[in-house]
């Protein structure tokens, strides 16, 4: 076991295999933070682009409801003025 520190009075001995042991884990270490940094750039665009997504469908969810009244209007329309000609007729048949 070769030894890489100098020992002076109070200090401990650090060997070879100890610095190599430590530099590994600053390495796993460092590649963790890597990929998390990589994993939440990826998060947040794709939050990103669910929130955008989310907009167009709120606009698209708002047109509908828009197009679903006028259709409402529309039907409510057409109903009194056949209920207007069903009683026009009655009055012609009575």
């Amino acid at each position: 076991m070769s030894t890489l520190a100098f020992q002076e009075a109070g200090q401990q001995v650090v060997t070879s295999e100890d610095f190599n042991a430590l530099e590994q884990r600053v390495l796993r270490a460092v590649e963790l933070l890597r990929a998390e940094r990589t994993a939440r750039a990826a998060a947040e665009q794709k939050a990103s682009e669910l929130e955008q997504l989310m907009e167009v469908q709120a606009a698209e969810l708002e047109q509908a409801h828009a197009q679903l009244k006028a259709y409402e209007g529309e039907r409510d329309h057409v109903r009194q003025r056949v209920e207007r000609m069903l009683k026009q007729l009655d009055e012609i048949n009575a």
